[in-house]
């Protein structure tokens, strides 16, 4: 049986990441920093093994990578490494352990940065903009090196939605405002002419990729892939697919950002620059090609399953929704054992 160990277990991707793990045999150790349980409940999580562990807290104590070596795992999948000084921790730990572990990075699509050509693929030349970025990127550099100590594969997601939080909306913030403007079918005011691009995945996509790397390590182990949806969408298209979910056509206004900006909240014109300046729409035929993967969920079918859980839960209202529109028959959240999971 193969011992994986998932670090951040409870966490966006692991709340659908360890019930495939269960399923498909693993024994499983879900690391987490507290008590803290997934998003959404799963008979899965009776058959796994919880370790509470403080990471930065034992990071700073120099111990973390040791910790998590003593658990004598085959897999580890680490969801919350951000820091070069983080990562190279755990990977010095696990190589001098032995046991030839396959480790499974989460990066991000943020190691682009201004695209010249798109989809962007994994072997385009990468300048990120930002820390996050540059971080990630000497990650994946550490692991997929010529020097690399143990087998490595690096995922990198795009913006992650699923049941429990709250999307990145067409206007490029995680406010929910944008989606109440569009429920009750009001006009909704987007930065330019709306055509920058934002690319989301469901969270079940990213765990299902790294099933698939697992499946495949001679395929998967020395590379690095995107996980995203098959497309990007631009903020307008985002806009125009969410307004005729919940029945109605859209309406929109266009500014130029700064004029934009000044009609919204400080922290929501900041994090919409952040989105839009880098406009990802990246590429996943290394993951078909190589792994034989397609994600299962679009980028509007991602964010509408996110909103159902929303609406299921009375955090969204949709009574302003037209009568039959798909918002108004969102389903309720993904029961234990469901297909989602």
């Amino acid at each position: 049986m193969t011992r994986t160990v998932v670090i951040g277990a409870t966490g966006h991707i692991g709340t659908y990441l360890v019930p495939r793990l269960v399923a498909a045999g693993h024994e499983v150790v879900a690391v987490s920093r507290g008590s803290s349980e997934p998003y959404q409940p799963h008979p899965a999580w009776d058959a796994v093994e919880r370790l509470v562990l403080d990471r930065e807290a034992l990071e700073a104590a120099g111990e973390l990578g040791e910790r998590i070596a003593a658990t004598r795992p085959d897999v580890v999948v680490d969801l919350i490494c951000f820091t070069p000084a983080s990562n190279e921790q755990l990977v010095t730990a696990l190589a001098a352990a032995g046991g030839d572990p396959h480790l499974v990075h989460i990066g991000t699509i943020w190691t682009h940065g201004h695209a010249t050509a798109v989809p962007v693929t994994e072997d385009t030349p990468r300048e990120p903009v930002g820390r996050y970025g540059t971080d990630k990127l000497a990650i994946e550099r550490a692991l997929l090196g010529e020097d690399g100590r143990v087998r490595a594969t690096v995922l990198h997601p795009g913006h992650i939605v699923g049941a429990g939080w709250w999307p990145l909306n067409p206007a490029g913030h995680f406010s929910p405002s944008a989606f109440e403007i569009l429920a009750r079918g009001e006009e909704l005011a987007l930065p330019n002419f709306g055509l920058e691009t934002v690319h989301h995945v469901h969270a079940d996509d990213i765990a299902a990729l790294v099933m698939a790397a697992l499946a495949r390590p001679e395929a998967s182990v020395g590379e690095a892939f995107h996980a995203v949806s098959p497309q990007a969408l631009t903020l307008r298209g985002y806009a125009e697919g969410m307004a005729r979910w919940f029945g109605h056509e859209p309406r929109l206004r266009f500014a130029p950002f700064e004029q934009w900006a000044a009609e919204q909240r400080p922290e929501d014109a900041a994090a919409t620059f952040e989105h839009i300046s880098r406009s990802p729409s990246c590429s996943m035929a290394k993951a078909e090609r190589l792994l034989g993967f397609v994600p299962r969920f679009g980028s509007l079918a991602a964010v509408q399953d996110a909103l159902a859980w929303q609406v299921a839960q009375g955090a969204l209202d949709v009574e302003a929704a037209a009568p039959g529109s798909p918002a108004r028959d969102a389903r309720p959240p993904a029961s234990p054992g469901s297909p989602l999971t």
